[in-house]
């Protein structure tokens, strides 16, 4: 599936805020925590809780969200599908940190453990 420029641009200029309270619904209700959602956002972007919040308050695009990010070196392990996207095959960068995160996210709610989510080598 190649995502199109279209897409890519609803992803880059998608608030960071509208989607963080659906990650933690979907962890959550698969009997995760927020700090662990934390963990995970702080591992792949390098954002503390502190940094985090502020981006929340001023209501980021992904875009933004990602070119303050400092990204784990280790992010390109994250393989595999997610929305119909192999995540190791998309070329815009924006989308394909975004879609880092939604593996990340999705990986926490199926019970995974942090050690795999986090790709400790």
């Amino acid at each position: 599936m190649n995502s199109t420029a279209h897409h890519d641009e609803k992803i880059a200029k998608m608030s960071f805020a509208s989607v963080y309270p659906h990650y933690i619904t979907k962890v959550e209700k698969k009997g995760r925590t927020k700090e662990e959602l934390h963990e995970v956002i702080e591992w792949l972007t390098g954002f503390n809780e502190k940094k985090l919040t502020k981006l929340i308050d001023e209501k980021v695009s992904f875009e933004d969200f990602f070119q303050q990010a400092k990204l784990n070196p280790n992010a390109k392990l994250i393989t595999g599908v997610i929305c119909g996207y192999r995540v190791e095959e998309i070329t815009n960068p924006i989308t394909q940190k975004a879609r880092y995160l939604d593996k990340l996210v999705d990986e926490l709610a199926k019970g995974r453990t942090m050690e795999k989510i986090l790709r400790v080598v």
